[in-house]
This record gives structure tokens, C-alpha cells and sequence, in this order.
């Protein structure tokens, strides 16, 4: 069965347009990708809990900022490699400079026996909804156009 993630899809209005808060992923394996390499803030979750916990959990734990708000659904995808994410949108702002990742262990270099510890995310911004379609992993797509139907 494949993985369930949840996540939030943050969104602004700046200067007459919809900004989007995007987060790009910690470690070695991304540290040189950005176009089609960023996601919205999730993680996976069991099928006891529910997507909308999942979702500000995770979103609390990939930048240390707890969201309070009404969560609007963006519905489900399935990722390329078959991972499926459920997404919530929520209008609201936030600091960049106060972002603080979670991190993970993992040996690096490979066959090293030497493990390093990698934050989650390495950095997070706010992107215009044509930039972030650029750089979102292309099977989350899908998320930047529901929010722009939901006139977000």
C-alpha cells in the first residue's frame, strides 16, 4: 500500500496576488535541485489519524511554527511514485527567519558508517502561484490550481 502523506498549502495575498508558501527538502540528495524539487510542508500519517491532524502536525514539526486557522481541503493526488498526498489550504503569514526544522539521521557519505544529521527542510519561501507552479514537485500541481479555483 502506498505511503499517505497530509499537508498545508499556506497562502498569502501580497501586492494583489496569491503568494504560496513553499519549503524545499534538507540533505544531500536535494541540496543542488530546486526547480521541481520544492513541497508543500507534510509528512505521512497512519490510517488512524486524521489527514487535518496530520497536516498541522507536520507542518509544526517541518517549521516549528504551530497554525491556528480553518483548513480548507485541496483534496487528494498521487505523487509520480505513488505516494498519496492529502492537502488542506489555509490564508496566513509568516516569518521566515523563525522557521526551526526537525531534523533526521542518515549515513552520510554512503558506506561511510558515519551518520550526519540533515534538517527536514532546509529553507521555506513564498512564491507567486506561476513561480511556485516551477518549482513545486510536478505531481503537487494539482494543489496550486485548486487553490487558484478556490479564488485563494
Amino acid at each position: 500500500m502506498a505511503a499517505k502523506s497530509a499537508g498545508i498549502l499556506l497562502y498569502r495575498r501580497a501586492n494583489g496576488a496569491i503568494e504560496v508558501l513553499l519549503v524545499h527538502p534538507g540533505g544531500p540528495f536535494w541540496s543542488r535541485r530546486d526547480v521541481g524539487a520544492w513541497s508543500i510542508p507534510k509528512g505521512e500519517f497512519d490510517a488512524d489519524e486524521e489527514p487535518e491532524v496530520a497536516a498541522r502536525r507536520e507542518f509544526a514539526e517541518e517549521l516549528g511554527i504551530e497554525l491556528s486557522g480553518e483548513l480548507v481541503p485541496l483534496g487528494e493526488i498521487r505523487q509520480k511514485a505513488g505516494k498519496q498526498v492529502v492537502a488542506f489550504a489555509v490564508e496566513g503569514d509568516l516569518d521566515l527567519t523563525a522557521i526551526v526544522s526537525n531534523s533526521f539521521e542518515m549515513e552520510w557519505p554512503p558506506r561511510s558508517g558515519r551518520k550526519q544529521s540533515f534538517p527536514e527542510i532546509d529553507r521555506a519561501e513564498w512564491f507567486d502561484l506561476e513561480t511556485a507552479g516551477e518549482k513545486i514537485i510536478p505531481g503537487q500541481r494539482p494543489f496550486l490550481e485548486r487553490l487558484r479555483c478556490l479564488g485563494g
